[in-house]
């Protein structure tokens, strides 16, 4: 009979000891400064979730090329690391781990998010279909991107490396390349998006090169044990297609299994057809962190079959920032406002009540 004690059991994540197999995985909040500086809300946010195993950091956008959206936190500036620094303080402070995806939006940028002086870049010059919330226009189009030359690609490469550097000022416990959701490193992953014909482009282990050399790099400042990858093999969001989404991820694992990750953070695939869960297990040889859709219960039986080492939570970190507690007492869980997923403020963010 399953039990919920084995998501309470300590555990390794490459060399990231975690108390507990509960993982808050990173979720687009919009709660930053405009300037893209973390600030007190912040702080207060991920502190209050800190029992967590593992806190995965919203996606954070390496150098201002890589912004998506409004109120997104960056991890550039002298500024942004000091404040990231009182939050994994805080987060350290209560016993918790915290690591932070970094997040290259590649053509999923508006220059009314951005500004006018700051390019939209991706692996071919291919506008994304859809629109994104502005603050100051409403929605609006995706901008037509610039195609990055060879040269430019290995820079952006180095921008990861320091965006790792950054965060290990910060006082991050590692870092995760975010490598879903139509951003550049599923730019380049997917033939769709990726109509090169260098290095980067072509065959499937072309297009994979992009995303293997950003962990390389990653890895070069923290030690490959400190970082992870998330994928989301079959993933459409953001105007992405591949033809072969399988091969494609696949590929990309077969090219860093020299690296020994800290963890790979698999999410279930949108298409009936692909086993991610059975993808990651069977092509990464380190720790397994799966998300979508689980509850306790459901996590705890992934946990005890061997499935995975971790499960992470999303919607239920929102409204439970005691969700630890709550699963250790048996208690109910909150249910999330969907209204103020997005929001400036407190509601809906940092005002979620722990159980008594």
């Amino acid at each position: 009979m399953t039990t919920i004690n084995s998501l309470l059991t300590t555990g390794k994540l490459g060399d990231i000891e975690i108390a507990n197999r509960v993982v808050m995985a990173p979720m687009t909040r919009n709660r930053a400064d405009a300037d893209g500086t973390p600030n007190n809300l912040m702080r207060d946010y991920y502190s209050q979730r800190a029992s967590a195993g593992l806190i995965v950091a919203e996606g954070t956008w390496p150098v201002a090329t890589g912004q998506a959206y409004n109120r997104q936190p960056g991890i550039e500036t002298p500024k942004q690391i000091q404040a990231w620094r009182e939050i994994t303080d805080a987060v350290h402070e209560k016993g918790g781990k915290i690591v932070l995806q970094i997040m290259h939006a590649g053509r999923i940028g508006s220059h009314h998010i951005k500004g006018n002086s700051v390019p939209t870049v991706a692996p071919s010059a291919i506008k994304a279909r859809g629109e994104v919330y502005t603050d100051s226009a409403g929605m609006q189009p995706y901008d037509m991107p610039t195609e990055l030359s060879t040269e430019q690609v290995w820079q952006v490469i180095d921008e990861h490396r320091q965006a790792a550097a950054n965060a290990l000022e910060a006082g991050f416990d590692g870092v995760e390349l975010h490598c879903t959701s139509g951003y550049l490193p599923m730019q380049f992953l997917c033939s769709d998006s990726n109509q090169r014909n260098d290095e980067f482009g072509g065959s499937v282990q072309a297009r994979a090169k992009f995303a293997a050399e950003c962990l390389r790099a990653m890895a070069s400042v923290y030690g490959a044990g400190c970082v992870g990858l998330r994928m989301n093999p079959g993933n459409r969001f953001n105007d992405t297609n591949d033809e072969f989404p399988e091969q494609s991820h696949v590929a990309l694992l077969n090219a860093i299994a020299d690296l020994d990750l800290a963890y790979l953070h698999m999410m279930q695939a949108p298409i009936e057809t692909i086993d991610a869960f059975k993808i990651g297990r069977e092509s990464f040889k380190g720790a397994l962190i799966i998300n979508d859709g689980f509850n306790p219960e459901s996590a705890a039986q992934a946990i005890e079959s061997g499935q995975a080492e971790a499960v992470s939570f999303a919607r239920h970190y929102v409204a439970n920032p005691d969700l630890v507690k709550r699963i250790v007492a048996d208690l109910p869980l909150t249910k999330f406002d969907r209204k103020t997923l997005y929001t400036p403020g407190a509601a809906g963010y940092s005002d979620y009540s722990k159980a008594e």
